[in-house]
């Protein structure tokens, strides 16, 4: 094949992945996959992706890849959760090209020179840490940083890849036309990952709204839950061997139908809502109807992500095995009708079972893991041995009993994403 038949090839390659990749809404998920198509394009080993807190002045890690050490796992098991930030300067080398934003493209970072110029009149200002390899066993050589920018120039993110590979596997530098391809694709990305970004702010102020009206449910309960939830999903994907575009679809729409499970406490009364002491059985009832409220925001269905969304505000305070403890149920008949202060019958039709939307399910379950997990003005934390014996205790009863058995497979990764977000 000829070389202009490879590079004709590889920027066909490229489209198709963009285009996938700008069908993508969840900024989070978005950025895991520009990382793990950029690894692919010039067959890298290993990398990560930051996003940038202009708040904070930080770069903070979304996602990292090691196909080395992910092959020493098991299936369906994860390189363990990272949470790490470091200041905007120049003193890193992810820092200097968020700064700079220029391309930085290291042979072997272990023989770097300390000038940035064949003629030795420009010093480096940043240095690798060789501590990252010291903890993690892995040996970094090759590395190629490169920033995502919007169309404006404004920097969003770094992303950095490490030791591209030849055919035989060995690790070889990033060269030209590797260097060519990989910044084709940033700023590509670049635009995609502005324009989910815009998206992501549009619903974060929808979940913001519903959180100023309920003291009770803060923004990092959202976010947490909403993690919860694709990883509790991952791990049930993996064992259900559901295909990669399959799962990554519903991933993505979860991803944000989880944090809009409340939005519908918008139109619940500020008596109910934000009373201190325990709520009556009719304010219990008007409390409830927070589902529905929250369905008919979703009711037009013009996409996935609208149905599961509506599917996770209705559903996801329903008990797997029908038990009249969960609500709504069945509410089709009355669920346009339904207004603010309304409250849901007192008899009503359940669902159980699969019936309930399988978002909802594990949207239940992260939940009640991360309201367990967390003091609220009417309770004390739980301790996480006492969080793990009531999901058990439910079983079958509140949860989906395959989802709790994953849930307790992964409670080590959940309980990272705990720390990192709280």
């Amino acid at each position: 094949m000829s070389k202009k038949t490879n590079h004709e090839k590889k920027l066909q390659q490229m489209t198709q992945i963009e285009l996938r990749l700008s069908e993508i809404k969840d900024v989070d998920i978005l950025l895991e996959n520009i990382l793990t198509s950029a690894c692919e394009i010039v067959n890298a080993d290993a990398g990560s992706i930051y996003s940038y807190d202009e708040n904070e002045n930080l770069l903070k890690i979304k996602y990292s890849i090691n196909h080395t050490q992910q092959a020493r796992l098991q299936p369906g098991e994860k390189l363990p959760y990272l949470a790490f930030s470091f200041p905007v300067n120049s003193n890193t080398i992810c820092g200097y090209c968020a700064v700079s934003k220029k391309i930085v493209n290291i042979p072997d970072v272990y023989t770097m020179s300390e000038w940035e110029d064949e003629a030795h009149t420009v010093k480096r200002p940043y240095k690798f840490s060789f501590a990252t390899d010291t903890a993690s066993g892995y040996h970094t050589t090759s590395m190629l940083t490169l920033p995502l920018k919007m169309t404006n120039g404004k920097i969003l993110g770094v992303l950095q890849i490490i030791n591209a590979q030849d055919e035989k596997g060995r690790i070889i530098p990033f060269d030209d036309e590797a260097v060519f391809y990989v910044s084709h694709f940033a700023t590509n990305v670049g635009q995609i990952y502005e324009y989910a970004y815009l998206s992501k702010q549009l619903i974060e102020r929808l979940v913001k709204m519903a959180g100023f009206r309920d003291p009770k449910e803060t923004g990092a309960h959202v976010e947490r839950v909403s993690s919860f939830s694709v990883e509790i999903y991952d791990r049930y994907a993996a064992l259900k061997k559901i295909p990669e575009n399959e799962r990554n679809r519903f991933r993505d729409n979860l991803k944000w139908a989880a944090k809009c499970h409340d939005v519908g406490k918008v139109a619940i009364p500020d008596r109910i809502l934000k009373k201190d002491g325990p709520l009556t059985d009719e304010e219990r009832a008007v409390m409830q109807g927070h589902t529905l409220m929250g369905a008919q925001i979703f009711d037009t269905i013009e996409s996935e992500l609208d149905q599961m969304a509506k599917d996770v505000c209705l559903h996801h305070h329903e008990f797997y095995d029908g038990s009249a403890r969960g609500y709504p149920g069945i509410a089709d008949a009355y669920l346009m009708d339904f207004k603010p202060g309304d409250a849901l019958p007192a008899v009503r039709p359940t669902i159980e079972g699969e019936e309930i939307p399988l978002a909802a399910r594990i949207v239940s379950l992260a939940d009640v893991y991360d309201a367990l997990r967390h003091m609220r003005s009417y309770k004390r934390e739980w301790t996480l041995e006492d969080t793990v014996n009531e999901i058990k205790s439910q079983r079958g009863k509140q949860f989906d009993p395959e989802l709790v058995d994953i849930f307790l497979q992964i409670i080590d990764r959940l309980e990272a994403i705990n720390r990192a977000l709280s």
